[in-house]
């Protein structure tokens, strides 16, 4: 993208903000287990710079002749962070830290590089105030820092600071406008319900695109879009032609995957996601696909991507990075109901946002706190973000405190947006509304 491309700010009625996935400079936002509809994080996460990690063995080549050359340790470090989303690493996340401080030790001012690739490395970490910080610290370096503006905007969200995450926005694409603004703006949009606003600016992305890589990457978030609000057979084209751009792309045959098994191919949905646990086990993977297990009635084998989940996240606390929430999301419903709740308001307390205030509901519920639920549960869904799962927990929610009508409602429309969001939750969805019939 050039400075010539159009800004999404200016690009027609009702545009006013931005979004949250970076394809062009470095960062990621540790989305991926922030729920099963959430972007790639949030993420459900999302890097700028496609094939980053490919840089990481010339880099260490360069710095082996030039070990002086800050620069290069803050692309290191930036790159090493673009390794650990890709694989799921967490490991990789002191090598990041370790670039990253030695680029600062050799240029202690003036360094935006470092200050924005510690940014998005605070990101990865689920540190969103550090995050902030540092990604201020790069812009007052270098007020075009791409990377800088881009993880200044997914930390304001991930706080659930949504307001001034548009403001932001409006900010990173007066300065920067491309791919990395767009694909914020309809992330903000659809956390705020404006779901053909959020589909109407990827597809002006994806139009924009002139790389393989954001061709890939704009075409998976318009089939994750369609994908969480029900529509798979858009899903499935977009994911298709994201593959075709780069057959290797793991989040677009992750939601492919997610279509096949919407469409009643448990088996080759098992077979794909089984593909790419190997080469990327996050926890949002594993669980989906302990599911798939649970569903076509290997529970030995679920069992065990359960008990992954607790590894990976054993290992992400000793890379530095805060798991409380991809602990809540996986063990309320595949572990310990007790340590699910401890985490969920853990985090909460740290952060209040859409994906937080449904994580605690959720544990609160499976911990047989229904009415304490409750509130959290409306909380969820009171921007008007459209999320099956979010829904499906409120409804759930509702019955247990005894308001049928609400759950009718909730539960219904969950299953209207998406009805297979969920091999075993919309089962679960289903057999709750039929028990609610005539009552």
């Amino acid at each position: 993208m050039t400075r010539s491309t159009v800004s999404v700010w200016r690009l027609g009625a009702g545009v006013v903000g931005l979004a949250f996935v970076l394809t062009a400079a470095g960062a990621l936002v540790g989305g991926a287990s922030d729920a099963p509809a959430a972007p790639a994080a949030a993420g459900a996460g999302a890097a700028v710079g496609q094939g980053t990690s490919a840089a990481v063995g010339p880099l260490q080549a360069h710095l082996k002749a030039q070990p002086k050359d800050a620069g290069a340790w803050a692309s290191l470090g930036a790159a090493y962070v673009e390794e650990a989303r890709i694989s799921g690493d967490p490991a990789l996340y002191p090598k990041a830290e370790q670039a990253l401080a030695r680029s600062l030790r050799l240029r202690p001012d003036g360094n935006a590089e470092a200050l924005s690739g510690r940014a998005a490395l605070a990101a990865a970490r689920h540190d969103f105030p550090a995050a902030l910080r540092d990604a201020d610290g790069a812009l007052a370096v270098n007020r075009y820092s791409e990377r800088g503006l881009a993880v200044r905007i997914d930390a304001l969200v991930e706080l659930g600071r949504y307001d001034d995450a548009l403001k932001a926005a409006g900010l990173a694409d007066d300065r920067r406008p491309g791919i990395p603004v767009f694909t914020r703006f309809a992330y903000v949009r659809e956390l705020r319900g404006e779901v053909a606003e959020a589909q109407r600016v990827l597809e002006l992305a994806r139009d924009s695109a002139s790389t393989r890589g954001d061709i890939a990457y704009t075409a998976t978030a318009l089939g994750q879009l369609a994908w969480s609000q029900g529509r798979y057979d858009e899903a499935l084209r977009h994911c298709t032609e994201a593959l075709k751009a780069d057959p290797g792309n793991l989040e677009a045959r992750e939601y492919r995957a997610r279509v096949t098994a919407a469409k009643g191919d448990l088996p080759s949905a098992v077979e794909e996601f089984e593909k790419i646990v190997e080469q990327s086990p996050l926890p949002g993977r594993l669980v989906a696909l302990g599911e798939l297990y649970e569903a076509t009635g290997k529970t030995a084998l679920a069992r065990q991507q359960y008990a992954v989940v607790s590894t990976w996240t054993g290992l992400a606390r000793a890379g530095g990075m805060n798991v409380d929430l991809d602990t809540a999301l996986a063990a309320a419903d595949h572990g310990d109901r007790a340590e699910a709740l401890r985490a969920a308001r853990a985090e909460w307390q740290r952060r209040r946002t859409v994906h937080t205030e449904d994580a605690l509901a959720w544990a609160l519920y499976r911990a047989g706190k229904p009415r304490e639920a409750l509130a959290h549960a409306r909380q969820a869904t009171a921007t008007g973000y459209r999320n099956a799962v979010f829904l499906y927990h409120r409804g759930a929610i509702e019955r247990a405190v005894g308001d049928t009508a609400a759950a009718r409602g909730s539960l219904s429309r969950a299953l209207a947006l998406n009805p297979h969001f969920s091999p075993l939750g919309a089962r679960e969805a289903r057999r709750m509304l039929d028990g609610l019939e005539g009552s």
